[in-house]
């Protein structure tokens, strides 16, 4: 079978990019990358604010807590239909409106006057989030050649990672000194400064690849990309890691637990580690592709998180818990990027639909991992579950390294 890319003749035919167009396409990115930057700080407003909310709305934390499901599963559930309808209305446009329902909605957050308004804004922040990250990836296989799309790929993952990564810290300290409500408000003025800036200086942009809106046209589009041999290797790659790897991220805590470590504040700190190992990837990207093909840098990518979750097995000290998560964040990215790649060449046609099926399966991974690693560390114990989901990700490196590879045309 052959899995040699697929390209559109029209795309063969077009010319090469001038360096005029390549000022346009890192501007657009850099404009966007701001936008992705906001989105990423808002996702993670709530972790560390759950307490105060709890009190002064007077519901139980746990029920708090589960605003971060609210955010993430609509980001999920919603990407069958936004990626699509990304392809059709043009994809920075879809970007702009959602991020501007996303600023509502954190400003609706933050005057919240009961649980149910704000779990109900969450969940429209869900939604709205997941037409910015999964369509900025789209954007990016339109404008960058194949050759530098790892590299884009990788800075917009800084922006995005850097986002998480300051999102809870920031929260937490706003929190502290001016109330929870404080972190909305402050988040939804990044969010307008992000939507001023995007609407003022991609208004021509917005307008690029637009067709005509069929909504009848979206199962046409999903089976150009799901008749791709590729697709299914992607997709199922993803998903495994979704398990694998953030499936692992609930159970932290008890590992640290383990070796004797009680304190919150160090679990967050071990987990804000993978956050540094994306950085690290995010930052290093451009000399790894020059050095090694994708094929290797999955392979690579796949034994270094299969080494560190192996070291996380120990139950060691926290700092050697730390460096086991920070290099398990840089593995992760190696491979994730890597793969993410292939899937803006899956369909050149339908490629907002190609890496929303791609965040789609990457989630479902994500949301099954914690009951697959509760299964696993319940009945055989922390060491064995990871040593077997260690396993698993170099295979999956090793599989998606020999599936993926770039073959001649026969």
């Amino acid at each position: 079978m052959n899995f040699q890319p697929k390209f559109d003749s029209a795309e063969l035919a077009s010319p090469l990019p001038t360096p005029e167009d390549d000022r346009r396409s890192r501007t657009i990115l850099f404009r966007l990358s701001l936008v992705g930057f906001v989105t990423a700080l808002v996702a993670r407003a709530v972790d560390p604010i759950v307490p105060p909310i709890a009190r002064e709305l007077a519901v139980d934390p746990h029920a708090v807590a589960l605003l971060s499901t609210a955010f993430a599963l609509p980001f999920a559930l919603v990407q069958p239909i936004l990626g699509p309808v990304a392809d059709m209305v043009g994809k920075i446009r879809v970007m702009l409106a959602c991020l501007a329902v996303l600023l509502g909605a954190t400003l609706l957050c933050a005057l919240a006057t009961n649980y149910p308004t704000l779990l109900t804004a969450r969940i429209i922040a869900g939604v709205a989030s997941g037409g910015i990250f999964p369509v900025g990836i789209a954007v990016i296989g339109d404008l960058i050649p194949m050759k530098e799309r790892q590299v884009a790929i990788g800075r917009w993952l800084a922006a995005v990672i850097s986002g998480n990564l300051l999102g809870a810290t920031l929260a937490g300290v706003i929190g502290d000194l001016f109330g929870w409500r404080a972190v909305f408000f402050v988040f939804s003025a990044g969010g307008l400064f992000a939507l001023v800036t995007a609407v003022v200086t991609l208004r021509a942009a917005a307008r690029d690849h637009v067709t005509r809106f069929d909504i009848a046209g979206i199962p046409s589009r999903y089976a150009a990309v799901l008749k791709n041999p590729r697709a299914k290797v992607c997709f199922g790659a993803v998903f495994t890691e979704g398990i694998v790897i953030f499936g692992l991220f609930p159970f932290v805590a008890l590992l640290l637990l383990s070796g004797g470590e009680q304190r919150s504040s160090i679990a967050g700190l071990v987990l804000a580690g993978f956050s540094i190992g994306g950085i690290v990837y995010a930052l290093t990207v451009r000399m790894l592709v020059a050095r090694w093909r994708p094929d290797q840098l999955m392979i690579a990518g796949a034994i270094v998180a299969g080494l560190a979750l192996g070291l996380a097995a120990l139950e060691l000290s926290w700092p050697v818990e730390l460096a086991a998560f920070t290099v398990l964040g840089v593995g992760f990215y190696t491979l994730h990027g890597s793969i993410q790649v292939q899937v803006t060449e899956l369909s050149t046609q339908a490629r907002g639909a190609a890496v929303s099926l791609h965040s789609f399966s990457f989630f479902v991974g994500h949301a099954s991992g914690p009951v697959l690693y509760g299964f696993g560390i319940g009945h055989f114990g922390a060491g064995p579950t990871l040593a077997v989901t260690a396993t698993v990700i170099v295979l999956v490196g090793f599989v998606c390294a020999r599936l993926l590879r770039e073959r001649p045309a026969v």
